[in-house]
């Protein structure tokens, strides 16, 4: 038994112990996270790069593909190294980074797909006054105010999870630091506090889920009542990728969280660890460019434009 004063270290949980599997998985994620930098690499210089690409969507698109970048780098390169080095270790300091990092990445991007599925539904629903009220000062509102919010609610769970005794080793059951892994740690009796604020959490999230919810049913009411067929087309070709990642993003986090316990093992919590916090990253820039005509036209003139110059 040790408590949090004298812990130094934590040990992760390895892939594998074989040691061509823990090179295995070095490739595989190394593959994944070269996939996830150039993908969103390319959507933050393309829609920086080209002005007419500077509208409320896009500019939405950008912070989501800055967030993706930050939740992957949280966690992929201390486990590539890991398995590379053969060991298990993370520093404490290094731990604390994690848990404040993941959440704050996941719930930034959990909030900006929230104020995305506004954008659509003012879009869609409200055309005429798409201008007012996406207007350039309320896109940097609402985008700060998601990064805001993030930050607070990553701060509140990182300081309360670490203000309590760790009185059940060092042993994270999980390839990276995160709350609730910390949280087994502790002292039986000792997390009250953190467990009221994950319910509170757990809500305001619940809260953005029936937004979205809300919102995609308004939008489908308005979409089905356009008359022509292509108009329809092209109304929900703008909505797909953001409801896939929503869907994605949701369904990945609900079972990872939520799932029975009866279900439950490191194999399989490890499968859909990676499932919502390493894939999606790599995946939604491949989700967003393939039915979008306008950035991957953006795309191929930066492309051509920069070899043209070589």
């Amino acid at each position: 038994m040790s408590n949090s004063s004298s812990i130094t270290h934590f040990l992760l949980l390895p892939f594998s112990s074989t040691r061509q599997l823990q090179l295995l998985h070095f490739c595989l994620f190394l593959a994944i996270y070269l996939a996830a930098l150039l993908g969103n690499g390319l959507i933050i210089t393309t829609i920086a790069w080209d002005h007419h690409l500077h509208t409320p969507m896009y500019f939405f698109l950008l912070n989501l593909a800055l967030l993706d970048l930050g939740a992957i780098s949280t966690t992929v390169p201390k486990s590539m190294a890991n398995s590379l080095r053969d060991t298990r270790d993370i520093s404490y300091a290094g731990c604390v980074v994690q848990v404040f990092l993941f959440p704050f990445f996941m719930s930034a991007e959990y909030f900006l797909l929230t104020t995305m599925s506004y954008d659509r539904y003012v879009a869609i629903c409200r055309p005429l006054h798409y201008e007012t009220l996406l207007g350039s000062r309320v896109c940097l509102h609402l985008a700060a105010a998601a990064w805001a919010c993030a930050f607070l609610n990553a701060l509140l769970h990182t300081v309360n999870t670490f203000s309590l005794p760790l009185c059940q080793g060092n042993a994270v059951h999980q390839f990276f630091c995160e709350v609730p892994q910390i949280l087994k740690l502790s002292c039986s009796t000792s997390y009250l506090r953190e467990l009221g604020l994950l319910v509170l959490t757990a809500c305001l999230f619940l809260v953005c889920f029936v937004f979205i919810v809300v919102s995609y049913v308004q939008i489908f009411r308005a979409v089905l009542r356009i008359p022509s067929q292509q108009g329809r087309h092209k109304a929900f070709a703008t909505c797909l990728p953001h409801l896939a990642v929503v869907s994605s993003f949701v369904s990945t986090a609900f079972f990872a969280y939520l799932k029975p316990s009866s279900i439950s093992s490191p194999s399989l919590d490890l499968v859909v660890s990676v499932l919502y916090s390493v894939v999606p990253p790599a995946v939604n820039p491949l989700i967003y460019s393939l039915r979008n005509q306008d950035l991957k036209a953006a795309l191929s003139q930066l492309i051509c434009g920069w070899f043209q110059k070589q």
